[in-house]
């Protein structure tokens, strides 16, 4: 397995434990495991947020390009209306 390859396996591993530690944050009743599963949470959006860096400094993730203030207010007043 190439560099590139393992990077973003791994990549969209920690994607799925973060959706996986949000869905235990939103279903714990006990406030010491909620908090000991943010931190573990914090923690693995700290990592993730390291390794897109560097797949990005070696090429090897492309962001999309970012979004016109009209394309952001229109998703915004989407959330807020669904709220």
């Amino acid at each position: 397995m190439q560099e590139k390859e393992m990077v973003n396996d791994l990549l969209n591993q920690v994607k799925g434990s973060l959706s996986t530690y949000a869905n235990a944050i939103s279903e714990s009743s006990n406030p010491q495991l909620r908090q000991a599963l943010q931190q573990i949470r914090n923690s693995c959006e700290t990592f993730h947020y390291d390794l897109y860096k560097l797949a990005e400094q070696k090429g090897f993730y492309h962001a999309a390009q970012q979004a016109e203030q009209n394309e952001i207010m229109q998703v915004k007043s989407q959330f807020i209306a669904d709220m």
